[in-house]
């Protein structure tokens, strides 16, 4: 292998703004994937992404007692409690984390936490070692 050879290819997801500034990627399937992961399997973990953050940003009852409280204590109780949309930031976080250990590391592809790259990608790792898809 060369020295200027990376055995990793990373692919950059972008944001879609299509809907607003909500955190929402875009579903277009890399072709960098293809023969990796199926096209289906890819656009259902990137929805199913995109439905957590749409359901954090939502506008609901809780978040607005978060916000009331958050502004009677001076902000002090955000010391002390997760707001709603750091709950979802793990749980998109334990969700990369299933997928990736029940189906994309197995084909060489890793994705990366959008919360690691301040919400503004979401970066696929792929291994440059040939892994058949499953």
């Amino acid at each position: 292998m060369d020295a200027q050879q990376s055995p990793h290819t990373k692919v950059f997801i972008q944001r879609d703004f299509s809907d607003g500034i909500a955190v929402k990627f875009q579903t277009r399937y890399p072709q960098e994937l293809e023969g990796r992961v199926d096209r289906t399997t890819y656009e259902r973990t990137i929805n199913n992404i995109n439905e957590m953050f749409a359901e954090a940003e939502a506008l609901s009852t809780r978040t607005c007692c978060e916000s009331c409280f958050a502004c009677l204590t001076a902000y002090i109780a955000l010391m002390c409690i997760d707001t709603y949309y750091e709950k979802t930031l793990k749980k998109v976080r334990k969700y990369l984390e299933e997928q990736n250990q029940t189906i994309y590391m197995s084909r060489g592809v890793m994705l990366i936490d959008p919360a690691e790259r301040g919400l503004r990608i979401l970066e696929i790792d792929i291994s440059s070692i040939d892994t058949p898809q499953r």
